[in-house]
Formats: C-alpha cells, sequence, structure tokens
C-alpha cells in the first residue's frame, strides 16, 4: 500500500480524531488541526515526524490559509484534505443570539469552505488530489429545532457539489460524508443549546431539548464510520456522497422523496411563467 498525506482540521476528538489514529496506524502522515494545545500529545508522542500539527480555530478564516499553506509547505505533497472541524447547536432559530448565529455558520460554513479554497492552489499545482467534507445527514434532511445547524450543512453541501464540477478538469475529486448519529463526543453531550423560549414549549422545535435531558440513542460506530470515509479516498472517481449508518439513509431517502413529490405535481404551473415566443 502507497504512504499517503493527509489533512484533517479538528483532530482533537470525534470523526477527526478516528481518523488520524487509524491513518497513522496504518503508516501514513497525518497533518491536523486543534484549537486546544496539549489535546493531542499523546500522538505526537507516538507518531512523531509523521504527526505535523497545527493550531487552528477555524473561525480564525486567514488564519486556515495560513495553517493550510505551512502544512503543504512542511510536507510536500499532500494527497487528501479533510474539513471536520464543527460543533451542533440546536434550538428554534430565534432561540440562538445573534453572535452564536455567526459563530455557528462561520466554523461549520465558512470555516469548511476556506479549508478547500486554501488547499486548491496546491492540488492543483501538484496535479490532482482529493477533498473530502465531513457533513451530515443534517446537510439533506431538515428537522424543527436545527434552523442553524442545517444552515451551515445544506451550504457546504451546495458549495462542494458545485465546486466537484469546477475542479474535475485538475484532477481534483471532491466527496461529501452523510453519517447519522454516531457514538462520539457529540452525542454524549457536547453539543450546544439555545436559550429555550417558552413559545415554543410544545412544539416540534422543542423535541431538541431531550437531547440535553435523556441520553439519544445512536447507532453509528465511529470507528466503522473513520474507515468508510479512509475507504472512499481509494474509489476512482471519486464518489461525491457517501452515506453512512442506515438511520441517515432512511432519513436521506425519505427527505428526497418527499421533495420530489412536492415539486413533480408543478410541472405544469412552472411552465406558465415562461416567456411566449
Amino acid at each position: 500500500m502507497t504512504t499517503q498525506t493527509w489533512f484533517i482540521t479538528g483532530v482533537n476528538s470525534g470523526f477527526g480524531r478516528e481518523l488520524a489514529q487509524q491513518l497513522l496506524a496504518r503508516g501514513d502522515r497525518v497533518a491536523g488541526t486543534v484549537r486546544r494545545e496539549g489535546s493531542v500529545d499523546d500522538l505526537r508522542a507516538e507518531y512523531g515526524d509523521r504527526f505535523w500539527l497545527g493550531h487552528l480555530d477555524i473561525t480564525d478564516l486567514p488564519k486556515v490559509r495560513e495553517v493550510v499553506d505551512a502544512a503543504f509547505t512542511d510536507l510536500g505533497r499532500i494527497d487528501v484534505v479533510v474539513g471536520n472541524a464543527g460543533y451542533g447547536f440546536f434550538g428554534a432559530a430565534e432561540e440562538l443570539t445573534d453572535d452564536e448565529v455567526v459563530h455557528q455558520i462561520t466554523t461549520n460554513l465558512l470555516g469548511s469552505i476556506q479549508t478547500a479554497r486554501a488547499a486548491l492552489p496546491h492540488l492543483r499545482a501538484q496535479g490532482g488530489g482529493r477533498l473530502i467534507q465531513i457533513s451530515s445527514v443534517a446537510g439533506l434532511a431538515a428537522h424543527a429545532g436545527a434552523s442553524l445547524y442545517h444552515a451551515g450543512k445544506w451550504g457546504i453541501e451546495g458549495f462542494m457539489e458545485a465546486l466537484a464540477q469546477e475542479v474535475a478538469p485538475f484532477g481534483i475529486g471532491v466527496t461529501l460524508v452523510e453519517p447519522g448519529g454516531a457514538r462520539t463526543a457529540f452525542s454524549r453531550g457536547s453539543l450546544r443549546m439555545g436559550e429555550p423560549l417558552t413559545a415554543y414549549d410544545g412544539t416540534p422545535a422543542a423535541l431538541v431539548r431531550q437531547f440535553k435531558k435523556t441520553a439519544v440513542p445512536v447507532i453509528g460506530d465511529p470507528v466503522r464510520i473513520a474507515a468508510r470515509v479512509i475507504a472512499s479516498a481509494a474509489q476512482q472517481p471519486a464518489p461525491l456522497r457517501v452515506v453512512l449508518g442506515s438511520d441517515s439513509y432512511q432519513a436521506v431517502t425519505g427527505a428526497l422523496r418527499q421533495r420530489l413529490q412536492q415539486v413533480e405535481g408543478q410541472k405544469d404551473t412552472a411552465a406558465e411563467t415562461d416567456a411566449t415566443a
């Protein structure tokens, strides 16, 4: 197996950490980023020079480009760039403050866009590579109480799908990863909630509040999910989407069928607004 070099944002926990561990264990090189110093000292101690580390707050967009450039400069070729850093902030749209909205969108959308944009000149110069974006079932199926989280995930879906068409001529593949619920820190209580408004008590948006009160069962195995993400990098051509988890498959296919039904019946009325000759 040919050794590869991967760049991954957010390797301190969750999917990012699992990806880094599996890749390093199999002999690859990993360039990872973290916000908090000391959070991956064990990986640095065990893998030494094969683990390049950059300190990065993904909301610092100029710094994103600086860190990506440094990784390519220090390591030379990077085969796979993974946009992974992000978090969940749930609640009805008006339960989040303006600052919370901006931070959520900057982290989950703009940070991922900037990571890809920063990597593109390097990937073009080296003649190709792979961009992998960790999205979510929430990027294709929407639920009340998660409107701002969906905004970031749906946004990155559209960006990456269009980007795949833009960069295909340069030998750069693009993949969106659509995991369902997984047994990571995200599902064990690290997600954040807006300040609840009594106006939403008893409404569909209030259902997400249960995530903080009771343990919500999830079926996704982060070890298996990371292994599938790694395997997808070897697929040719690059799969545009990789759906992981039976819960994700059911939610995504159900949402897509419903969306198609909503528009198919409008074929004739849609044509009524066409200009006449």
